[in-house]
């Protein structure tokens, strides 16, 4: 059976397809694409269906009908389409019934819900709104499935202020919210448990097991450690701790998701393996392993991630329960279908882009690989499984990783090959003591050997994180070559197994257009331009030449290199050369007269300036100063307080002259 002729992997590519064009064509109705579509298939499939070869146009019609149905789905996610959606009505103060779907990780001033929208203004509503509650000694946190009763503006997800940051809102859309509240504790009005769902049952479950684990006097890293890999929980993993396994190529062992599935999987399959012979049929067996790793979600509170990776080995399992010959790459691409069907939002999440593209190319490179060269001697062939495996995942996702991370851990074949083969082992004691935890019968012995060998797994992990010549970091990698890679390897794939010169070709004509795009995006990049940056309580003036990168900045803040906003913006332009200097009083850039005025309001009388930049509140006659230099623009950063921004606007605005806030338009550029 060849790779490119299963047919749900091409219902797959055009549900996929469909999707991604109903996310960046909003404006077009699919619905009464969709329906007309599946009509005439239904009418050409009665006449042709005893045609051989069938015509070109059923096919077409078939990919058709799954680009729309792809599309519909989207669309029938987003606010637009939903009659009932909380947006519909937003006014100044919206009084709203709320239940808690998630909990997120809470930062030093917030704790941090998802929340479903129930009804808005006593009208039944739906949609989910980010919740922020401000935290103080008197804050409660809440838990899935717990109804709230508040009245609070709705408002927009922000986006960022500087260029090639970190997108906050769009990520949170991928989960389907769009807007957020900012409450105190006591702006609820009123607060209830709310009726049970399996979520809810799976995170007070997962919270219980939690609060008993907490007892059996484990270190704070090692006790974060073990809830993230055996309870999905990394909300307490220390920011040092989540880098160093960044660093150390291990970040995919602290979410619990295909690794882990597949390796309980494997487990139970060999544990189990003597039921087979009780039963004498491999069916039952499949069906025990299923559930239990659905009992396995339901311990990890049946996140997401989770979700997917059980769905995933469910569907392997699916297929050995009927007892189906079915290549394994068309079993992925069902549970894929299946998955993008019930949420095609997942299509946007990096944790399910990483997932399917770490299977698929170990699906495909490692039997390539064994054929070439496969060892006979038992430990051999395991460590030769391990590097193909690890080598045929990272070869999978490492141009999505440069793109979303810009990091590139050189030893990570070192670091798989030490915690692949114990890391089964670590899973299954830790399932143990969570359950000796949940009986409050842990021998002392049993954790503290425990918690030494999580201890030495950090250790590990810290001792390969500090080899930073091996770790290749701020590595400037866009979507056109993310596109570019994976056409390369495509073309590979195919023609691997087709031989066809014609594929050749018409990768090398797509490669050609890719690459002159490619020629054309790195002749923005390497566009001059100014910036003023939004920082707060900071002033920074970034000069662009190319890839070289002047920072002028107001006060002695130490090297900005590696910091907000300069990191992102940096990274995004490659940039080579950088330096830092003190602000100007007065520079020219591109014949444009800049003036900077900061605390101390000395300007020079009488004399123009096309752009007057204010910083770090300065005391001035504003009215005056417009009167007598006349500028074309009022530019204030983030360096100043936010009461005195709407005086300065109303005065520019009584002037006719430009007024532009980096609080609130964002970061100013110059080209």
């Amino acid at each position: 059976m060849k790779f490119i002729n299963f047919s749900i992997v091409k219902f797959s590519f055009f549900l996929t397809v469909g999707i991604l064009v109903a996310r960046f064509k909003p404006f077009i109705d699919f619905r009464y694409l969709l329906v007309p579509s599946f009509v005439l298939l239904l009418i050409f499939w009665t006449i042709s269906r005893k045609i051989i070869p069938q015509k070109i146009f059923f096919g077409v019609i078939t990919y058709s009908c799954f680009l729309f149905l792809g599309a519909t789905l989207y669309q029938y996610q987003t606010p637009s389409f939903q009659h009932q959606h909380y947006s519909k009505k937003i006014s100044t103060h919206n009084l709203l019934q709320l239940k808690i779907k998630e909990v997120l990780k809470k930062n030093a001033y917030q704790f941090k819900y998802i929340v479903e929208v129930i009804s808005n203004h006593n009208e039944r509503s739906t949609g989910k709104l980010l919740l922020n509650v401000k935290r103080n000694s008197g804050t409660t946190m809440y838990a899935v499935d717990n109804l709230l009763v508040v009245n609070s503006k709705i408002e927009k997800i922000p986006s960022p202020l500087n260029p090639h940051q970190f997108d906050y809102s769009k990520y949170m859309k991928s989960l389907g919210v769009y807007h957020q509240i900012n409450i105190s504790n006591m702006e609820i009005l009123n607060k209830s448990k709310g009726q049970a769902t399996i979520r809810g049952q799976a995170n007070k479950l997962r919270r219980f097991l939690i609060s008993k684990l907490k007892q059996n006097n484990l270190t704070p890293n090692e006790l974060a450690i073990v809830q993230a890999l055996v309870l999905g929980e990394k909300r307490d993993i220390s920011k040092i701790l989540y880098d160093n396994y960044a660093a150390a190529g291990a970040i995919h062992i602290l979410a619990v998701s295909g690794l882990h599935i597949g390796i309980i999987y494997m487990i139970l399959l060999y544990i189990l393996g003597p039921i087979k012979n009780i039963l004498k049929s491999e069916k039952y067996l499949n069906i025990l392993i299923v559930v239990m790793l659905w009992g396995f979600a339901f311990l990890t509170g049946l996140s997401p991630s989770v979700i997917r990776a059980v769905t995933m080995f469910s569907f392997f399992a699916f297929a050995k329960i009927i007892n189906r010959d079915t290549n394994a790459i068309n079993t992925l691409f069902l549970s894929y279908f299946t998955l993008l069907i019930i949420n095609p939002n997942w299509l946007f999440h990096v944790g399910f882009q990483l997932s399917y593209l770490a299977v698929l190319f170990i699906l495909w490179l490692v039997p390539v690989w064994n054929k070439i060269y496969y060892p006979k001697h038992m430990i051999l062939k395991k460590f030769w499984g391990i590097i193909t495996v690890t080598l045929a995942a990272q070869i999978g996702i490492i141009p999505l990783s440069l793109f979303y991370f810009h990091q590139f851990p050189g030893l990570f074949i070192l670091t798989n090959l030490i915690i692949l083969p114990i890391i089964g082992l670590i899973l299954c004691l830790g399932i143990l003591l969570i359950l000796l935890s949940s009986i409050n019968n842990v021998p002392d012995w049993f954790a503290f050997s425990y918690n030494y060998l999580i201890k030495l797994l950090n250790s590990f992990i810290s001792w390969i994180a500090d080899q930073n010549v091996f770790l290749f970091q701020d590595i400037s990698f866009n979507f056109n070559q993310v596109i570019f890679s994976y056409l390369i390897l495509t073309t590979i794939a195919v023609y691997w197994k087709l031989k066809t010169q014609k594929i050749v070709l018409l990768t090398v004509l797509s490669l050609s257009i890719l690459y002159y795009s490619n020629l054309l995006l790195k002749k923005y990049h390497l566009a001059n331009e100014l910036i003023i940056f939004h920082k707060t309580r900071h002033s920074l003036i970034g000069n662009k030449k190319g890839q070289k990168l002047e920072i002028f900045k107001y006060d002695s803040l130490k090297e900005l290199e590696n910091s907000y906003p300069i990191k992102g913006y940096r990274i995004y332009y490659d940039i080579n050369k950088y330096s830092e200097k003190k602000i100007p009083a007065v520079f020219s850039y591109k014949n444009k007269m800049i003036l900077i005025v900061d605390s101390l309001g000395v300007y020079p009388k009488n004399h123009k300036a096309d752009i007057a930049i204010l910083i770090n509140n300065p005391k001035i006659n504003l009215n005056r100063m417009l009167d007598s230099l006349k500028p074309k623009l009022i530019v204030v950063d983030g360096n100043n307080y936010k009461s005195l921004i709407p005086l300065w606007e109303k005065s520019c605005y009584e002037r006719n002259i430009s007024f532009h806030s980096t609080s609130q338009k964002g970061a100013y550029i110059i080209r």
